[in-house]
């Protein structure tokens, strides 16, 4: 069974920094896109960043020039580097994969268990 985890602090401050990280749980055949969506409190879940097995980013503009997407493709991870926060960032976090887990096997998608990201205002 696949699992996509999450890991990485959740309380920040205005202005400050933070991580998130994922991963597939197990040796899959490929993970195409990667990516991270939040849902705030009362709101729609909506697209943070996500990147493109071939290195390609998109980033909502909410969050563009502050948010930074990373992955190393080798281990199937990725990270979500988190700069100049604003409490408007305050939200639960969930990570995306497009996960094909044999080859010639349908791509499946993924998701984490959401990491609650919290910046005071």
């Amino acid at each position: 069974q696949v699992q996509v985890w999450q890991s990485g602090s959740g309380l920040g401050q205005s202005g400050g920094s933070l991580r998130l990280s994922c991963t597939v749980t197990r040796s899959v055949f490929s993970v195409d896109t990667m990516g991270w969506y939040r849902s705030a409190l009362g709101k729609q879940r909506e697209f943070v960043a996500s990147m493109d097995s071939d290195g390609s980013t998109n980033y909502a503009d909410s969050v563009k020039g502050r948010f930074t997407l990373s992955r190393d493709s080798a281990k199937n991870t990725m990270d979500l580097q988190m700069d100049r926060l604003r409490p408007e960032d305050s939200a639960f976090y969930y990570c995306n994969m497009h996960v094909r887990t044999a080859e010639g096997e349908d791509e499946r998608e993924y998701w984490g268990q959401g990491t609650q990201v919290i910046v005071p205002s």
